[in-house]
């Protein structure tokens, strides 16, 4: 009995996918709920498993993008699996010998400097000997007329060059048909995650009046509230305690006190959005994508930090679910990790407003009219100027800072 593979449907307004990777080979034996393929939709990856015993027969190369529905193989489960092939029987005669290009003798080489007696020629004046190096003159057979023998200008009137030999010739730089050189520029076709991401950030620039604004945090309170409970947060989670829970309590205050930013444009209407769901920015091999924490409102520090990890290792493993992407309301993207001073992050369709958070470094700060060094972080929010107004969007950003600032804020919610 033949089991048909068929390109699974993998959300709204998908029509295609690409064979990203085939984990079973073709002819190889296969079990039910093996991971078969891999493929990539411009939204997520998506695994397809085997519905039944037997041998794997593909009908679709990896890199192939495919329609949803269409067959790319089938299970034979009456079908024996393929056996190795045969090693290559070896050759009964050895292959004729190679024969060795002729070697070219070296030219002659080429006297370097004038032939007559040394002395004389180094004891002539510089200017002289200038002209005879740049016009390369040949003083063979000349005797000076100066002191002791010596070279003057009136010497070198009506002399010709020397002969010089022509330079080596340069190595081509395109690699040529049949000769085995490596091309210097290596063409990759854009995946389907990239190519989407590429275009949903031209789109944001397009369709958005984007514009960012500044703050900067002294990361001081929170760093010694988790210096505190790091190690007992650890022990009762399994997890480390970092600061991307706290900046996600930050913000949803700051939601809550300007509800435009949670907001985002539909036609000529405004939707409001009362719920949070707050989508993390994670950097995969295959790109970025955004995960959302759902009713990140209702969850504690530990159980956002928790989600966070769960989604992050979910996405670098490939196996981020559609679902796990959608209805985002407002988006953090942490440039910090990899070592970001400053950005301006670009905003996450339909939503209306990111921040951006960055490398925490130390600076001299004025406290209380006293120079201290504080652990400060640079935080940028880019927003939709159409619904959201700078007023608005400073306010928000002092919001955050206050939060951080005075992390007991975050728990009373004020």
């Amino acid at each position: 009995m033949k089991t048909q593979i068929k390109i699974p449907a993998v959300g709204e307004s998908i029509n295609e996918a690409t064979i990203s990777q085939w984990m079973k080979k073709n002819g190889e034996k296969v079990k039910r709920d093996d991971v078969l393929l891999v493929l990539e939709t411009d939204k997520a990856s998506v695994e397809v498993v085997a519905e039944s015993d037997g041998v794997l027969s593909t009908k679709a190369k990896e890199g192939e993008t495919v329609a949803i529905g269409a067959v790319v193989g089938e299970i034979d489960s009456e079908a024996p699996a393929k056996s190795a092939p045969a090693p290559a029987a070896k050759p009964s005669a050895p292959p004729p010998p190679i024969a060795k290009p002729p070697v070219a003798k070296p030219a002659a080489p080429v006297a370097e400097g004038p032939s007559l007696p040394a002395a004389a020629f180094t004891s002539s004046g510089p200017a002289v000997r200038r002209i005879v190096d740049e016009q390369h003159l040949d003083v063979s057979g000349v005797t000076g007329t100066g002191k002791d023998g010596r070279l003057t200008k009136g010497d070198l009137l009506g002399l010709a060059p020397k002969s010089i030999p022509p330079p080596p010739p340069m190595p081509a730089t395109k690699p040529q048909q049949g000769a085995g050189l490596q091309s210097r520029v290596t063409r990759e076709p854009m995946t389907k995650l990239r190519q989407t991401i590429a275009k949903r950030l031209v789109e944001a620039q397009h369709t958005a009046a984007i514009l960012t604004t500044f703050n900067e945090i002294d990361m001081s309170a929170v760093m010694a509230v988790r210096a505190k409970y790091k190690d007992r947060f650890k022990e009762r989670y399994g997890i480390s305690l970092g600061f991307m829970g706290f900046f996600v309590k930050a913000s949803i205050e700051a939601l809550r006190a300007f509800p435009r930013v949670n907001a985002m444009i539909d036609g000529n209407d405004v939707l409001f959005n009362n719920f949070f769901n707050i989508g993390i920015a994670v950097g995969t091999e295959k790109g970025l994508i955004v995960p959302v924490v759902r009713d990140a409102d209702r969850l504690s520090i530990a159980q956002i930090e928790l989600s966070i990890k769960h989604y992050a290792e979910k996405a670098r493993a490939g196996k981020i679910a559609l679902e796990d992407l959608a209805d985002g309301t407002f988006t953090i993207s942490n440039g910090g990790v990899y070592g970001s001073l400053l950005s301006t992050p670009i905003l996450n369709p339909p939503q209306s407003a990111i921040l951006g958070l960055h490398k925490i470094e130390e600076r001299p700060v004025a406290v209380q009219g006293k120079i201290e060094i504080r652990p400060m972080m640079y935080v940028a929010l880019s927003y939709d100027h159409r619904i959201i107004d700078g007023a608005e969007s400073v306010s928000f950003l002092v919001k955050v800072k206050e939060g951080i600032e005075d992390p007991a804020r975050l728990l009373i919610e004020v």
